[in-house]
């Protein structure tokens, strides 16, 4: 489930899960109980990445921008970073804070269509298999 995230790794996400941000914080309220009964992580490894949320069974990564990401270097290893998840067979959904902040229903609205496309996929992907 963590993809080989080095003790370095765990030690930055738990760090992390203690000084998240006031977006992380409103988005985690919502999701720590869960969405279509799947449950999600904060801050979770995997491999040489933490990803703010995380949600196993769907491979769903969720990540929570500040204003540092609309700087060209950090857009630039963003987009490195989401092509090497996406690599690994991860989604990645990516929001802004003021979205999480100003617009929390849409954004939980978003992320429970996600989740559905997902799981819908996941059954196609599963029948398709067995010859249905």
């Amino acid at each position: 489930m963590f993809e080989g995230a080095s003790h370095l790794i765990f030690e930055n996400a738990k760090q992390l899960r203690k000084n998240m941000t006031h977006a992380e914080l409103v988005l985690w309220m919502h999701l720590k109980k869960g969405i279509n009964k799947l449950k999600f992580r904060r801050q979770h490894p995997i491999r040489i990445y933490i990803a703010d949320f995380y949600c196993h069974k769907a491979k769903l990564i969720i990540e929570i921008d500040g204003g540092i990401h609309n700087q060209l270097n950090i857009k630039e290893h963003d987009l490195v970073r989401q092509q090497d998840l996406v690599t690994m067979g991860y989604k990645v959904i990516r929001f802004t804070n003021e979205q999480v902040i100003q617009q929390a229903e849409v954004v939980l609205q978003t992320i429970k269509q996600e989740i559905l496309n997902i799981i819908n996929s996941q059954k196609l992907n599963a029948s398709s298999k067995d010859g249905v």
